[in-house]
């Protein structure tokens, strides 16, 4: 995807569509570019690489993705993120790669994860915001509710508990 023919000046909207087993190898490369070009300011290399590795066995990896409600944002049929919700109430993943990031994928992503849940009478959506994530959560609602670390590799991963109340089946939009 370095040499991608899409501009990201004029970006269509998205295209999102359930995961496909044949969609793991592109998914991959986005997680670690993700994670390489846009978790630098907020992790070491070796925390990054430590987190990239979790894509390295990528059979293992799209097991991962197929245990879990994944959804995967297109543009002109080509990949450009994914997101995932674990069990009901859990954003487990929303990667974007670079190229495409901050124009409008991830809400687009994250805006799909929080209707199903709604749909599934979720009142709460959590997540485990990583540092780089935590300002992308807090502009969509989610409010720090405490910190974590998780081993990886051997490196101790930082993110934040992040939790939003959803409407109610007929509401508007949470405040």
């Amino acid at each position: 995807m370095e040499d991608h023919p899409m501009s990201a000046q004029a970006l269509p909207a998205p295209a999102l569509r359930p995961f496909l087993p044949a969609d793991v190898p592109e998914l991959a490369l986005i997680f670690r570019a993700s994670i390489e070009e846009l978790a630098g300011e907020d992790y070491s290399e070796a925390q990054q690489e430590a987190w990239m590795m979790l894509a390295d066995d990528e059979a293992a990896f799209g097991t991962m993705l197929a245990g879990m409600l994944t959804i995967v944002a297109t543009i002109g049929g080509m990949p450009v993120g994914f997101a995932a919700l674990k069990g009901a109430d859990h954003i487990d993943m929303i990667y974007v790669h670079p190229e495409f990031a901050r124009q409008g994928v991830g809400n687009a992503l994250c805006d799909a994860l929080e209707k199903l849940a709604g749909a599934r009478a979720v009142k709460r959506l959590t997540t485990d915001a990583s540092d780089a994530a935590r300002p992308f959560f807090e502009r969509r609602g989610y409010l720090a509710q405490h910190r974590n670390t998780v081993m990886r590799g051997e490196e101790w991963l930082g993110s934040t508990r992040m939790e939003k109340a959803l409407p109610a089946a007929g509401e508007g939009p949470a405040s």
